[in-house]
């Protein structure tokens, strides 16, 4: 019975509590950065939310901006004074009784740049967090770096079939530097069924050899699974294979946008894949898979395992909220491209039908990881 009683506590402490921590500081720097520009472009903010629905709690700062936590901690808003509602579309009834002298401050009124820079503004936050948390990681903890060499390889493996032997070094793949054993396993894992020209080094020699990796079904390190392009070599772990290598503070700035940008490379390489049908969309996650994956990092990772994932969930955000869909950022600015290409805005019924598709796809997308989160969480 106590079992019983305990497992709602461990799963709230161990999972629960981990996700929201990691996700309420993501989304407040992404509301952070519309904010912060907004205010600076002289836009006055109606309310500036954590969580959507019934507030919880919250306060009125100076200005008049309500500041508050509310009761569904799965995102957060904005809302500029004008706004119908949180996705900032506008009430057009309440802007046409808008008095001339009262315009100025009024998001929807704004000079098209000024309204561009804020909705920007979100995403770049995002990338911005990864970048400083990356720098500090590698600036004080280190990054892991493994020398890329093959120490085993699978027999009738992608690898071997190439004639990649034990004891080869990869030094570069499709002409791209490697460095450490990890950027193998980045490119490989979405390569699946593609060639790859694989220059390694043998005896002090160099050859290039081409392999295609095969899909298959892995753990994935999370108590779920998996299926990615793998070649067949692998790396002993003996103390010393590791590396954690530091820089100062402007080496460690420059390997944090280098590794955002990987983030945001290997995302976009994802989602080309996908739609060419050389990727499977059963690998695409959603709140559960956070929820778990806090928590088994938290666990095993402890403070650092759980700020390294909070990077990379900030990039994650930060470039999903730029895909060209109404009611994400991204499909604010496509408006906003097509009104100064236009001259003049969309008309209301427009945006308005943009937005109740853009609404029913986002919905779908949500239904849709969230059943892949489930399969994969239950290992059906």
């Amino acid at each position: 019975m106590t079992d019983l009683l305990m497992q709602p506590v461990g799963i709230i402490t161990g999972y629960v509590i981990p996700a929201l921590i990691v996700l309420t500081v993501v989304v407040f720097i992404h509301e952070l950065g519309h904010f912060l520009v907004a205010r600076w472009c002289g836009i006055r903010v109606a309310a500036f939310s954590i969580g959507f629905g019934r507030e919880l709690f919250g306060f009125n700062d100076r200005r008049g901006t309500r500041w508050k936590v509310s009761l569904i901690p799965l995102g957060g808003y904005v809302r500029f004074e004008g706004d119908e509602n949180a996705a900032s579309i506008p009430d057009q009834a309440e802007l046409d009784q808008v008095p001339p002298e009262r315009r100025a401050g009024l998001f929807h009124f704004a000079a098209l740049w000024r309204r561009a820079a804020v909705v920007a503004a979100g995403p770049i936050a995002n990338f911005i967090l990864a970048i400083v948390v990356f720098a500090v990681l590698f600036g004080t903890v280190g990054k892991p770096m493994t020398t890329p060499r093959a120490d085993s390889v699978v027999a009738g493996s992608p690898a071997e079939q190439a004639g990649i032997r034990p004891g080869d070094r990869i030094v570069a793949i499709d002409g791209q530097a490697i460095e450490s054993f990890s950027e193998i396993q980045r490119i490989v894992t979405l390569s699946a069924g593609s060639p790859l020209t694989i220059t390694v080094e043998r005896g002090g020699e160099r050859m290039d050899l081409t392999a295609t990796p095969r899909r298959e079904q892995v753990p994935d390190g999370f108590g779920g699974t998996q299926r990615v392009g793998i070649l067949g070599i692998s790396r002993t772990m003996n103390a010393g294979d590791v590396v954690f290598e530091t820089f100062g503070p402007v080496g460690a700035v420059r390997e944090g946008v280098r590794e955002t940008w990987e983030i945001i490379d290997r995302t976009l390489t994802y989602v080309g894949r996908l739609f060419r049908g050389r990727e499977t969309a059963d690998q695409l996650s959603g709140p559960l898979r956070v929820v778990q994956v806090s928590g088994t990092v938290a666990s095993s990772g402890g403070a650092v395992g759980l700020v390294h994932l909070m990077a990379i969930l900030s990039v994650s955000i930060g470039l999903l909220n730029l895909f060209p869909i109404p009611m994400l950022d991204g499909g604010h600015l496509v408006f906003y491209a097509i009104e100064a290409i236009r001259g003049r805005p969309l008309s209301a019924r427009a945006q308005e039908l943009g937005f109740r598709i853009g609404f029913a796809l986002v919905l779908m997308l949500f239904m849709f990881v969230t059943f892949n989160d489930i399969v994969k969480i239950s290992g059906i």
